[in-house]
Formats: structure tokens, C-alpha cells, sequence
């Protein structure tokens, strides 16, 4: 992982967590739980350089087809 992965990460879990008005631990678990986090590491080449509104979005998809019921 390198160095600007781990902000990228946290970025985009306080970002989640504000959109859905959840804390950053919810926020942290929920992503895990439904793949999330895996999806921004794996594609995070491509996902760094969207807007952040567009990689919450995407988030919400990857979590939504693992089961994830946020709308």
C-alpha cells in the first residue's frame, strides 16, 4: 500500500459516513463488511483520480451487490 492510499482510505470513509449520517466507525465497519474497502484498494488507481462523489458512489454499488442495503 503506499503512502497516499491510507488518506485516500480515510477520505472516502469520512466522506460515506457523512453521506449517509453515519460515524466513521460505522462507516469503517459497513464498508468492510460489504467489500468496500477491498474495492478502493484493489482500484485504486482508477478510483483516486474521480471525484469524491463519484467514488461514494461507486462504494455504494460495490456494497449494494454484497449485500449492503444502504440507498
Amino acid at each position: 500500500m503506499s503512502k497516499f492510499e491510507i488518506p485516500f482510505l480515510t477520505a472516502c470513509i469520512q466522506a460515506f459516513g457523512q453521506r449517509f449520517a453515519m460515524t466513521r466507525q460505522a462507516a469503517f465497519r459497513y464498508l468492510k463488511e460489504y467489500k468496500g474497502l477491498a474495492f478502493l484498494i484493489e482500484f485504486y488507481d482508477v478510483e483516486h483520480l474521480q471525484s469524491m462523489e463519484e467514488t461514494i458512489d461507486d462504494l455504494l454499488i460495490i456494497c449494494q451487490k454484497n449485500g449492503g442495503m444502504l440507498a
